[in-house]
C-alpha cells in the first residue's frame, strides 16, 4: 500500500469542512435525542427552581440542548482523534534492548 492509499484510508485526505461535519452532525442528532429523553423526565422550570437560577422553560430546553450537544461533540471528536493509527513501532530484531 503506497503512502497516498494510506492517507486516504486513514481519513487525512478529507476536507476540513467534511471532518467538522462528521463530528457535528452525529452529535447534533444524539443531542436532540438526549434532550428529548432528559426533559421527558425532568421539567426545566423545576430544575431552575432547584438551582436558584431564573430561566424560562424554553431557556431550559435551549441550555440543555447545547449542553448535550457540547458533550456529544467532544465525544465524537475524541473518537475521530483516537481512530487515527499510531506510528509504527521499531522492532529490535531479537537483540537486547539498549539501556
Amino acid at each position: 500500500m503506497n503512502e497516498q492509499q494510506q492517507q486516504e484510508t486513514s481519513g487525512q485526505s478529507l476536507p476540513l469542512v467534511q471532518q467538522i461535519t462528521s463530528v457535528l452532525w452525529p452529535s447534533f442528532i444524539i443531542a436532540s435525542l438526549a434532550t428529548a429523553l432528559f426533559f421527558v423526565i425532568f421539567d426545566p422550570s423545576d430544575l431552575a427552581m432547584i438551582s436558584g437560577i431564573e430561566v424560562t422553560r424554553t431557556g431550559g430546553y435551549t441550555i440543555g440542548f447545547f449542553f448535550f450537544w457540547l458533550i456529544t461533540s467532544i465525544s465524537c471528536a475524541l473518537t475521530c482523534y483516537f481512530r487515527k493509527p499510531c506510528p509504527p513501532r521499531i522492532i529490535n530484531d531479537g537483540q537486547a534492548p539498549d539501556q
